[in-house]
């Protein structure tokens, strides 16, 4: 089976859409469908549409029950700022969709197990990067909010495309559809295949014109949002 993995859409529904159109048999989204964009509503709309499901992530979470999302310094500002824009664009569907997302997905397909949650298995808020250490991660593992009785842990949350061993276990995070960090402004998705085990990372131009275009004409800080976009980072 081809599971596409996507992970912080942040609300841009052109990469989201783009992201989907990759041949897959199933797809799975790692949480934080909200803030920084100008179409979560388009975003949540589409996702359910097409019954994917979702894992809740901290801007989900943030905008959901109004508290921080406890992102990083570099973005906090722009975080809380198109917060106040999300809230008036999702109406009371919207939020009760993201109130109710899972913190954690579990699969066994062609017989492998899958953990999947946003960020760690030990938060929604921590980041598990390239840089970080093998013992970092494991204590992350052995303080898990459940076991991860799994071969395979896959994680969003730092919009980095990654795929790592640790002992018997592979890491992997497909990377960011909507706000890529690693320099690369493509939207980045992953599809892994659960019959050999591979995981193909795929990056994809999109139409970031349109998207940038709905920014400057509707969101605060227009001009840094979408500096950001345009260097993928």
């Amino acid at each position: 089976m081809r599971i596409l993995l996507i992970a912080d859409i942040h609300a841009n529904y052109e990469a989201l859409e783009t992201a989907l159109e990759i041949p897959h048999d199933r797809a799975i989204c790692l949480g934080d469908i909200v803030d920084y964009g100008p179409d979560p509503n388009k975003c949540i709309d589409l996702l359910r549409m097409e019954g994917i499901p979702v894992i809740r992530g901290n801007h989900d979470n943030a905008v959901a029950f109004k508290v921080d999302c406890q992102c990083g310094y570099k973005y906090k500002h722009l975080s809380i700022a198109t917060r106040e824009y999300t809230w008036k664009i999702l109406d009371r569907s919207g939020i009760e969709y993201l109130q109710k997302l899972p913190l954690l997905i579990r699969e066994e397909i062609d017989g492998k197990r899958l953990y999947l949650t946003h960020a760690s298995p030990r938060s929604m808020f921590e980041y598990i990067k390239p840089e970080t250490t093998d013992e970092e991660i494991q204590n992350m593992i052995n303080e898990a909010m459940e076991p991860v009785e799994a071969e395979f842990l896959v994680v969003g949350h730092s919009h980095i495309p990654m795929n790592r061993k640790l002992g018997n276990l592979t890491i992997i995070n497909p990377g960011s559809v909507g706000q890529p960090r690693d320099g690369d402004p493509r939207a980045s998705c992953a599809v892994f295949d659960t019959e050999n085990e591979k995981v193909e990372h795929l990056r994809l131009d999109y139409d970031i014109d349109s998207v940038c275009t709905k920014i400057r004409e509707r969101m605060p800080h227009a001009d840094e949002l979408i500096a950001i976009l345009r260097r993928g980072y």
